[in-house]
């Protein structure tokens, strides 16, 4: 059966989410990403990726992590940051819309210093509802990424599990935010995509505004050992031009 992820949201919500409480199972972490960025890594999410990284914190978040209120989260992220000199902070790991009030109040906490706040997200509930963009729209230091789950609508109901027709989703996330002059890009898994879908994926971009198309990002998956598990069990083959990068240890990755 086909993942509505809308109702995976609300359902997944009644797991991680309580009230500004949102559950974690990692706070908070440096990494090399966008030239160096202090993450923190939240539990549960509403697609079921084969390429995603995350495992049991994925697939059982009722099983691991803790809840923390926004400023617990806030405060551990600024103090890697300010340990490692950088100046960007996130919440990763699964998708960090689940607990929306959860996720403003640590937006607004950031928005009081000279930190920016990058959003990874699927994009489904900024697309599903308009709120999101918004409320976005009134913060100076926001910057949110749009990660597609492939370059069509059956590209991402095979990848994900979910109705194909929730792929307009992601697209209408871009849209609101791109309405409402929120900063934002979109990238997107190609290592199982022909070139041709990436064309077609960049004039459907270009159809809701022109710097979508030139600001998209190519993303090759990472063989992470629960994506190898799941490539095998869903006889999903990557592209022969796709170069993935070595595979990941991490208790954080057992599925």
């Amino acid at each position: 059966m086909l993942i509505d992820p809308i109702q995976f949201a609300e359902d997944t919500e009644k797991i991680v989410v309580k009230g500004a409480l949102r559950k974690y199972y990692r706070l908070a972490r440096p990494e090399r990403w966008y030239g160096g960025i202090s993450s923190a890594y939240c539990c549960g999410c509403n697609l079921r990726c084969v390429f995603c990284f995350s495992g049991f914190p994925r697939d059982k978040p009722q099983d691991i992590g803790q809840f923390y209120d926004p400023r617990q989260v806030f405060k551990e992220l600024l103090l890697c940051a300010r340990k490692y000199g950088y100046d960007k902070l996130r919440i990763t790991g699964n998708e960090p819309t689940l607990g929306k009030e959860h996720l403003f109040r640590v937006i607004e906490l950031t928005e009081k210093t000279n930190l920016l706040y990058i959003l990874e997200s699927n994009g489904i509930l900024i697309g599903h509802d308009e709120d999101y963009a918004r409320r976005l729209a009134k913060y100076k230091h926001v910057h949110v990424r749009i990660s597609l789950k492939g370059t069509d609508n059956l590209e991402f109901s095979k990848l994900t599990g979910a109705n194909a027709n929730a792929f307009d989703l992601q697209l209408k996330a871009l849209e609101n935010l791109t309405n409402y002059n929120v900063p934002c890009n979109p990238a997107v898994m190609t290592s199982f995509s022909p070139s041709e879908g990436v064309e077609r994926l960049k004039e459907r971009l270009q159809r809701i505004d022109q710097s979508l198309a030139n600001k998209l990002e190519e993303e090759s998956v990472i063989l992470y050992p629960p994506v190898i598990k799941r490539l095998k069990e869903k006889g999903i083959k990557l592209n022969a031009s796709a170069l993935p990068t070595k595979t990941y240890r991490s208790k954080y990755y057992c599925a």
